[in-house]
């Protein structure tokens, strides 16, 4: 497998690396971590390894760079760093080391494709194509409310698993990483998925053959491309390509894809010149999909990417991120990224399940008749909701300070993330923890807004599904609290909330 691997990397023009001190297989690493497989070099030299944890008894990816140091001082800064974010989109960061002649990470082992060996075998509808950079945008906005950038998003980076997932890998701590990057990039997804080209290949560094250009050199838009692509589509992918053009950030963003997921599927089939079986798609993936307002949207864009990974390569799609990309050099360490130690992340979270008897609305100001249909907030179904009344501004007409969603977990449990799904994107919120129940009276509710304390900083224009840190202590009572509606297209500004996820240490 590792020479087959290597030969890939050699057809795509990179060359091989020969490292100091290359580890055999069988070798067992921080006395945990055995190399199962060689997969590939990049082009600094980092090696990658299919491996096993001895003690878990999971499969693990273990990325290594020689020496270690200073000069992994970057690799091992954005590890620790996404180690902290637990995101469905993000693949999971098990272990940052130094050992001073070798640093090495050990992360999940995706077992699946690359967008950029999807492409080869042809460009991808617009369904699909919205379900991948949907996914990649909510990931990216996870990381850019910790005031992370991931600066490497690229299609060697967005791996479809074979469950159906979608995850983005190898995210990296520089100083060129910033949310405009990023944004840009995500742009740039879009595009590669429509058209199998990727619009920065400019220099040769990617695999992926660059992006159609006319005489002049100006890039081509989707639609110049292939025929098929709807035009409000084409436009948001020429928008976002543009350097003279404001972006938005990452939460509206995944809100605007969102929208995209009202597509017709037989407007859909008709536009690929067949019947799209999307019936075929329906068993969904175990993790979260974009939320479907109305009806079955984009979870059938991400669920029947597993055929395609079922279909693909596994070979080149093992390796985690483009070995054709370089690194950019002179990175800072993020805080807290120490040398010559070994960093231990937390275990990985669960989904914790919440008695739907334990939950209830907080309205401190109001005539409590919105207090019906908490428990659809924890249903499981995201089409089904929690909303408030209509008003005629996005203060709640002036007449209140906010509304919630109170949560008790039954005990005291470390939580990890809060995920909310909203129908409608655009309004701002915040998590809220406290360590009482006071009640289900306004006097109560009024107590609980007073007394409970906000985790983070406050969230404006939360996109259709955004996902809060938990506090860092142990905490019973979560409230997701909405301080401004977000506007309805029948105009009004109520906010309606599909479901909310709690996971746990």
């Amino acid at each position: 497998m590792a020479e087959l691997d290597e030969g890939l990397q050699a057809s795509r023009g990179v060359p091989q690396v020969l490292t100091f001190g290359t580890p055999s297989v069988g070798e067992i690493l921080a006395e945990r971590y055995q190399l199962e497989e060689h997969i590939g070099n990049d082009s600094l030299g980092r090696q990658l390894y299919r491996g096993i944890d001895v003690i878990l008894r999971r499969p693990v990816a273990v990325v290594l760079r020689y020496p270690g140091g200073e000069s992994a001082k970057e690799m091992l800064a954005a590890a620790v760093a996404a180690s902290r974010i637990v995101h469905p989109h993000l693949v999971g960061v098990y272990d940052a080391i130094d050992e001073g002649v070798r640093a090495y990470v050990v992360r999940e082992w995706v077992d699946g494709i690359a967008l950029r060996d999807i492409v080869a075998q042809g460009p991808l509808d617009a369904g699909r194509s919205v379900a991948i950079a949907w996914a990649v945008t909510d990931a990216v906005a996870s990381l850019h409310g910790t005031g992370m950038a991931h600066g490497n998003v690229h299609p060697g980076t967005v791996l479809v698993a074979h469950d159906g997932r979608v995850v983005l890998t190898d995210a990296r701590a520089d100083d060129g990483a910033t949310p405009e990057t990023d944004i840009r990039a995500i742009g740039a997804i879009l595009y590669c998925a429509l058209t199998g080209y990727w619009p920065h290949a400019e220099a040769g560094s990617y695999s992926v053959p660059d992006g159609v250009r006319d005489s002049s050199g100006a890039l081509q838009s989707p639609r110049q491309v292939r025929a098929g692509v709807p035009a409000h589509l084409d436009s948001l992918v020429a928008d976002l390509l543009n350097g003279e053009l404001p972006l938005p950030s990452a939460e509206s963003l995944a809100g605007e894809l969102a929208s995209f997921g009202s597509f017709d599927e037989e407007d859909m089939a008709a536009e690929e010149g067949g019947r799209v079986d999307f019936d075929a798609f329906d068993s969904a993936a175990a993790s979260p999909v974009p939320p479907k307002p109305a009806g079955r949207k984009l979870a059938v864009g991400v669920v029947g990417l597993l055929v395609l990974a079922l279909a693909g390569t596994l070979a080149a799609a093992r390796v985690l991120g483009d070995p054709a990309t370089p690194e950019t050099p002179g990175a800072s360490a993020a805080p807290n990224a120490s040398t010559s130690q070994q960093v231990k992340p937390p275990g990985q979270p669960v989904e914790f399940k919440i008695d739907p008897s334990k939950v209830r609305i907080v309205d401190p100001q109001g005539s409590r008749s919105e207090l019906k249909d908490a428990d659809n907030t924890v249903d499981g179904n995201p089409t089904t909701v929690w909303k408030t009344d209509r008003y005629t501004k996005a203060d709640f007409g002036g007449k209140k300070s906010g509304m919630g969603v109170w949560i008790d977990l039954g005990e005291a449990k470390q939580v990890s993330s809060v995920q909310v799904i909203l129908q409608t994107p655009g309004a701002d919120g915040e998590l809220r923890y406290g360590d009482a129940d006071l009640g289900s009276t306004t006097q109560g509710d009024q107590a609980t807004v007073q007394q409970y304390q906000v985790v983070g900083q406050p969230r404006q224009s939360m996109g259709a599904t955004m996902l809060f840190n938990g506090p860092e202590q142990k905490t019973r009572y979560l409230m997701v609290w909405i301080t401004k509606l977000p506007k309805e297209s029948s105009g009004g500004y109520r906010v309606a909330i599909g479901e909310i996820t709690v996971r746990v240490q």
